[in-house]
């Protein structure tokens, strides 16, 4: 059986740390303040999926799960206008709403989702049938965005496609989650002996939490312990619109605010104002849905779209070409800071514009990677204790010297070089070519 191949990264968690996102200073009496406010909420099942689902099958009303990390900044502002909007109320009245603020217990085979994000919806049937998913990286990366436009759209397509069930279920098979490894994240090697399925309360609770982003970091170690390659899409997860070519409006479900010249999205030709109706055959019910479904497609092969063209709709036909996946930018998710550690010794890494390439002399097409930071700590120091330095630029590594970003080296190393061998490396610093060695760990 498969381990599961997702991401969401959404951090369900109670808390993140401090070295991957900015958090409230009180986070123990965040996530108990949220306790307080949430448990006896007449709408909100707290922190209780299984009676959600059971209260599903009891009414026949959809099943809505918000997964929070509650002491994250990001994502604030929508997070409090679900639970405050009044306007979208009524719609929420519609589902059994349940709000998880941590993942120790999560079933990974219903709940998969872009766990770097700090948060995220999931809509069911009461059978256990994924209707759609909600994600957004337009509020993750502004606290203070409060739009609600694209959710309720969301909600509203949730709601239409429940009306139709089951008679539409087929069309829904493509959402349903992957074959996993592990039951629970708690079952995980990485995780199981450091946590349990229940948050201690009566502790410190923040300590006890399961934070949505280490389901994915423990997918990565667990191929990394045994000395594989970690699968593509562990690596880049729930590809953004952006991996093709696409910029999707927030504000609606999947439609289209701009198409990148020359991308894989232009051959398509896909056009500004499109409204996706499905990919790859699944009904999209918002801009995460497009992302799963990317998560899924073939790592090069044709995938097909329905889109909407003024009143017209009409098939076109994406071709994703090899290694399409590793166009995807990873550089602010959570997830690829242990990834860091692992491949490039705790460096951050920018590949120089061309007009920083014109000043410093350097070939547009060769490698010349900006060491923007060297982590001083665990593995993140391996770098440092190599003998690399802020402001170094890598021109070659690991037998590498094409042009390569950040996210782009990354999955090479991991997928070529295993742990405890040393690739070399050219370094230029201060006008000086240094000769190098990086451990992988």
């Amino acid at each position: 059986m498969k381990l599961l191949h997702v991401a969401l990264p959404l951090l369900v968690a109670a808390c993140l740390s401090t070295t991957h996102a900015e958090t409230v200073k009180d986070r123990e009496g965040a996530v108990r303040s949220d306790k307080a406010t949430m448990e006896n909420d007449a709408l909100w099942i707290y922190n209780d999926f299984e009676k959600g689902f059971a209260e599903a099958k009891k009414t026949g009303k959809p099943l809505l799960v918000v997964l929070r990390c509650v002491p994250c900044l990001s994502c604030m502002g929508i997070d409090a206008q679900v639970l405050q909007d009044k306007e979208l109320k009524p719609l929420l009245e519609k589902f059994v709403c349940v709000r998880l603020i941590n993942a120790n217990s999560l079933d990974l085979a219903r709940f998969q989702f872009d766990y770097d994000l700090s948060f995220s919806t999931l809509f069911f049937n009461g059978d256990g049938t994924v209707y759609g998913r909600y994600g957004s990286w337009t509020h993750q990366k502004n606290p203070q965005e409060k739009t609600t436009i694209g959710y309720r759209k969301a909600l509203e397509a949730a709601l239409e496609t429940h009306k139709g069930y089951p008679a539409n279920k087929a069309s829904l098979a493509g959402k349903q989650g992957q074959p996993t490894l592990f039951k629970t994240p708690v079952e995980m090697p990485a995780l199981m002996e450091k946590y349990t399925m229940d948050l201690n309360w009566n502790g410190k609770v923040v300590q006890s939490c399961v934070h949505c982003h280490q389901i994915g970091d423990s997918q990565r170690l667990y191929y990394r312990d045994k000395k594989q390659a970690i699968p593509t899409n562990l690596i880049y997860p729930m590809p953004q619109s952006e991996t093709i070519g696409l910029t999707l409006a927030p504000d609606q479900k999947a439609r289209i605010e701009a198409v990148a010249p020359n991308s894989i999205a232009a051959k398509a030709g896909l056009q500004a104002g499109d409204d996706i109706i499905t990919l790859a055959g699944q009904p999209l019910l918002s801009i995460a849905d497009f992302s799963w479904a990317l998560h899924l497609a073939p790592e090069a092969g044709n995938v097909p779209a329905v889109v909407k063209r003024g009143s017209a709709e009409q098939t076109v036909t994406i071709a994703l070409p090899a290694n399409w996946r590793r166009k995807a930018d990873i550089s602010k998710r959570v997830g690829t800071w242990p990834m860091r550690g692992m491949a490039t010794g705790g460096m951050v890494l920018l590949d120089l514009t061309d007009e920083e390439r014109t000043q410093r002399q350097l070939p547009k097409n060769n490698m010349a990677l900006y060491v923007k930071s060297v982590g001083q700590y665990g593995k993140h120091a391996a770098a440092k204790n190599a003998g690399f330095q802020k402001d170094d630029v890598i021109l070659q590594l690991a037998g590498v010297s094409t042009r390569i970003t950040e996210g782009e080296l990354i999955g090479y190393l991991l997928q070529k070089h295993p742990v405890g061998e040393k690739v070399k490396a050219t370094v230029l610093r201060g006008g000086q070519r240094v000769e190098l060695n990086l451990p992988m760990q």
